[in-house]
């Protein structure tokens, strides 16, 4: 008979991925970094790459407050955002649009992991793990302000740069 499985079984499953995913984006900031032509935005990326290697150490404490090993599963969604993000570095090299490319490239991958923590976030207050919750519900503050940061980054001058003829 089939293991039976409950909303535990689908946050742990959930958390592998994103486990996969932070590992996976702590690989790729600094590319994206050097790819950036914007002081500014090679910043964003920098400063984003600090945090997550916070997230990645709160992830491993929630494996620990469940009992588990940390560990990921292959994420498909991650891959395929960031491979979107490697065209954009090598399709628009020394192109002024580069740096809105990458911008939204980024953003596309704060916006799944803003999916996913917030669904982890909830889905540990309902299984009553409240340590769990608030690491969780951190990182998707950050995840989020991060997001902002890099509207407000594109909006003030990349979108213009990539305009310029």
């Amino acid at each position: 008979m089939a293991e039976k499985k409950t909303l535990e079984t689908l946050f742990h499953d959930t958390l592998k991925d994103i486990y996969y995913a932070e590992r996976k984006i702590l690989k790729a900031l600094p590319k994206m970094a050097r790819g950036a032509s914007s002081s500014q935005l090679k910043a964003a990326f920098e400063k984003h790459r600090d945090q997550t290697e916070v997230h990645v150490e709160r992830l491993q404490q929630v494996f620990e407050i469940l009992g588990k090993r940390a560990q990921g599963k292959t994420c498909e969604a991650i891959e395929g955002l960031i491979a979107e993000g490697e065209e954009i570095l090598d399709g628009f090299k020394g192109q002024p649009a580069i740096d809105a490319g990458l911008a939204s490239a980024a953003q596309a991958v704060e916006h799944y992991e803003i999916a996913r923590y917030g669904t982890l976030a909830r889905w540990a207050g309902e299984l009553g793990l409240k340590d769990a919750q608030k690491l969780l519900a951190t990182t998707l503050q950050e995840e989020t302000a991060t997001d902002a940061a890099l509207t407000a980054l594109a909006e003030k001058t990349l979108n213009q740069s990539a305009m310029a003829a």
